[in-house]
């Protein structure tokens, strides 16, 4: 059996994402990249600086968020202007 293209119900109907769930997405993608530039980015400057333990792990978990929400907003409000 063939598989079922995305977008598709059982019903034959297509169903196209709303707006909002194509800026969720565009968020969702976005905080992922942002993370993990984060966590390289962040890795390499608190290990650079000697940090260790503890401090390590605030300074890269602030990296990571910051880095992710950062790219999630420009990704969220680039898929907000293709709606």
């Amino acid at each position: 059996m063939p598989a079922v293209p995305a977008g598709y119900t059982s019903g034959g109907q297509i169903n196209k994402p709303t707006c909002f769930d194509r800026v969720k997405l565009g968020f969702t993608m976005g905080f992922t990249v942002g993370m993990v530039t984060g966590i390289v980015f962040g890795g390499f400057t608190a290990l650079r600086h000697g940090l260790r333990g503890r401090e390590l792990l605030s300074t890269m978990g602030k990296a990571v968020v910051s880095a992710g929400g950062t790219f999630g907003t420009f990704m969220a409000i680039g898929s907000a202007i293709r709606c």
